[in-house]
């Protein structure tokens, strides 16, 4: 079973016409990058496989005529390139046709047009583009995935915030990933919520030979086992008050104390802190410190619930699969169309690590490599809890009418605009558009 994402590169130097085209990429779910220099898309599509190529004719380095050869002159598999182009440089565009060039539209664009021809050029995304992916499928994790790659040549504090079992931990190891492809720096992760409080301060910095009863060697903490690489700080809203103002000073000054010690030793660990709790709320309420929840919220990522990202779904499950296929060393396993549709359809409350889970026990009770919804045991997938309240039409219009003014008044404060709008409401515009869709909603005219 093959994914319908539809891999995009554009290439564009105009702001508003790319963030309009990414937005509508966005809502249709096409798997996107883009790029505002030629130069740079060049290099990207040497390295990387693209269904279908939109890009505008004139660029800022060169011109995407010399882009389009240039990319022919290095691999053969050069993908279709559909060019846009205004009034006055038709000409150029028939000649890139005869070319090799697939197609051309002229501006001001018919989107709906465009979004057709690119569908019709591209084809389906297969499985060995998707496998390329790092962190999932859908636009919440590529966009994540996009994000980390921005950060990992720097040092700022990271915070990933999102249910339990969403795969924050993976986040992080993908960001220490990209900043040392060569794995030559540790990775030390740590859960605060499973380390008593009388214990936590020699865990994360250390003691030294005597400080306390059995202390019978010195021993070197989180915080100096991580030096050079990463120290991710799980469920860091439940660290007691005590401890959090010194793993702020820790932060800040970049040095830690061993308990009992007396010598400051350097700590160049990048801190990536993780939770599921709402730490502003816990501000508010007096159960974190202000100053540390602004210390570790340099960088705030939230890694939406598995119910919010279907599109993961297959491409976890299908991963965790082939995994206990080579741990099992038969054939290797896989779901028919009915499991498939099961396992969509499941609203996975534990996430990721429930879903993991589900597979592994299927795999091990299965007497055959087919996998069937009966071996899945998800039970109902609709529950009769939900069955109810989606009868009671009445309550459900008053929702959707509460949604759909609250979303108005947030577009109005942000005068419509899409990406300061998604933000604000915590959701991807992708999913904005869709409500906007479902509501009927479109920007008042000027």
């Amino acid at each position: 079973m093959k994914s319908t994402l539809v891999s995009v590169c554009l290439i564009e130097d105009d702001e508003l016409m790319g963030e309009a085209l990414c937005e509508r990429f966005e809502m249709e779910e096409f798997d996107f990058r883009w790029y505002k220099q030629g130069k740079e898309a060049l290099k990207a599509l040497q390295r990387h496989k693209f269904g279908v190529v939109v890009s505008d004719i004139r660029l800022p380095d060169l011109s995407g005529e010399e882009l389009f050869l240039r990319l022919r002159q290095s691999r053969t598999d050069c993908p279709p390139f559909l060019f846009m182009t205004g009034y006055g440089v038709i000409d150029q565009a028939v000649r890139l046709l005869k070319l090799g060039a697939a197609d051309y539209i002229a501006k001001p664009l018919d989107v709906d047009d465009l979004v057709q021809r690119m569908r019709e050029l591209a084809g389906p995304l297969d499985e060995t583009v998707a496998a390329g992916f790092s962190l999932g499928m859908s636009s919440a994790m590529r966009h994540i995935e996009q994000t980390l790659g921005r950060l990992a040549g720097s040092d700022c504090t990271v915070l990933i915030t999102g249910e339990s079992g969403v795969g924050k931990e993976r986040v992080a190891q993908f960001l220490h990933e990209l900043s040392d492809p060569d794995a030559s720096t540790p990775f030390v992760a740590v859960n605060c919520g499973a380390i008593p409080e009388s214990l936590m301060e020699a865990e994360l910095f250390g003691f030294e030979k005597g400080a306390f009863t059995g202390a019978v060697k010195r021993r070197h903490g989180y915080f100096e086992q991580a030096n050079n690489g990463t120290l991710f700080l799980d469920e860091v809203g439940d660290m007691p008050l005590s401890m959090q103002v010194k793993l702020l000073r820790a932060i800040q000054e970049r040095y830690v104390t061993r308990v009992g010690g007396e010598t400051p030793i350097p700590s160049n660990a990048r801190i990536v802190c993780a939770t599921h709790q709402e730490l502003a709320q816990l501000v508010e309420s007096g159960d974190f410190r202000e100053d540390l929840y602004y210390r570790i919220n340099v960088i705030h990522l939230r890694v939406p619930p598995l119910r919010e990202r279907r599109e993961d779904i297959l491409w976890l499950a299908r991963q965790f699969a082939e995994q206990h296929s080579i741990k099992k060393g038969g054939p290797p396993f896989h779901f028919n169309p009915d499991a498939e549709r099961a396992l969509v359809s499941y609203a996975w409350p534990g996430n990721i690590r429930e879903l993991k889970h589900c597979i592994e026990r299927a795999c091990i009770l299965a007497d055959r490599p087919r996998l069937d919804p009966e071996i899945l045991s998800l039970g109902d997938t609709s529950s009769a809890e939900e069955s109810t309240f989606l009868s009671g039409d009445g309550l459900v219009s008053h929702l959707d009418a509460c949604e759909k003014r609250y979303i108005e008044q947030a577009l109005a404060a942000h005068n419509w605009r899409i990406t300061d709008t998604a933000d604000d409401l915590g959701i991807s515009r992708k999913n904005l558009w869709q409500k906007m869709r479902k509501h009927q909603m479109a920007a008042p005219d000027k």
